[in-house]
């Protein structure tokens, strides 16, 4: 085979290789504060002009420091996410964070968030968490203390639970994306609109349709606010 070929072959598997590994390209620039109101679309949002690029874009009093509500929450969980869409200054950087509040016996239930990595520390009181890896399901669980961080892999369910009967619980996530996303597991199974037909859902669930209706009759609530 000719050199030429060879070069040809060598840069081919390079680029391959490049794409594979490749998640969040590295900006180009310092910033690209998102303009929110440009007509453009794009995957992310289209840079505003620097010139009228302010400090403000880069901030949002957004008293994290503050307890959230949990009482209206069926699952006794409120989670408080700054993404791009808080604070414009993000897009392009690849990360965000969330306050999670949990009430007594209160749970983030098993969710995903299909474009991120999460790390989570437990600021106040105690958390059992855990994923669960692709088939065949192993589940990575642990009992955190404040203090204690965990990781949560990108794609991968996993959940958050307040043991603690008397007391809540207070935890602080970064996740490497600008707009991370959440699929919670039982309002996309049975919440979703239009609903998924019950013959389907009853031969995933081997159980009969009727317990699939009564599901699907239920508030599948969301308490991302």
């Amino acid at each position: 085979m000719a050199a030429s070929s060879y070069f040809l072959v060598a840069t081919f598997l390079a680029l391959v290789a490049s794409q594979a590994i490749a998640s969040d390209p590295s900006p180009l620039q310092d910033f690209c504060v998102a303009d929110m109101r440009s007509p453009v679309k794009v995957n992310g949002f289209v840079c505003k002009d620097p010139m009228a690029v302010s400090a403000d874009d880069f901030f949002k009093a957004a008293n994290l420091d503050k307890p959230r509500d949990t009482m209206k929450s069926k699952v006794g969980s409120n989670v408080t996410l700054i993404n791009v869409m808080q604070i414009p200054g993000l897009n392009t950087l690849g990360i965000s964070i969330a306050r999670i509040d949990y009430a007594p016996l209160g749970e983030n239930p098993p969710h995903t968030h299909p474009r991120a990595t999460e790390i989570l520390t437990v600021l106040e009181g105690t958390l059992y968490v855990g994923f669960v890896t692709s088939n065949p399901n192993k589940l990575f669980a642990k009992v955190l203390n404040k203090g204690d961080v965990f990781v949560f892999p990108k794609g991968l369910i996993h959940f958050q639970f307040n043991p603690i009967y008397d007391k809540p619980a207070v935890a602080i996530a970064g996740l490497s994306s600008q707009n991370p996303g959440v699929i919670t597991i039982a309002n996309a199974v049975f919440g979703s609109k239009p609903p998924i037909s019950d013959d389907v859902l009853a031969k995933a669930f081997q159980v009969e349709k009727g317990t699939i209706d009564w599901l699907q009759a239920q508030f599948w609530e969301n308490n991302h606010y």
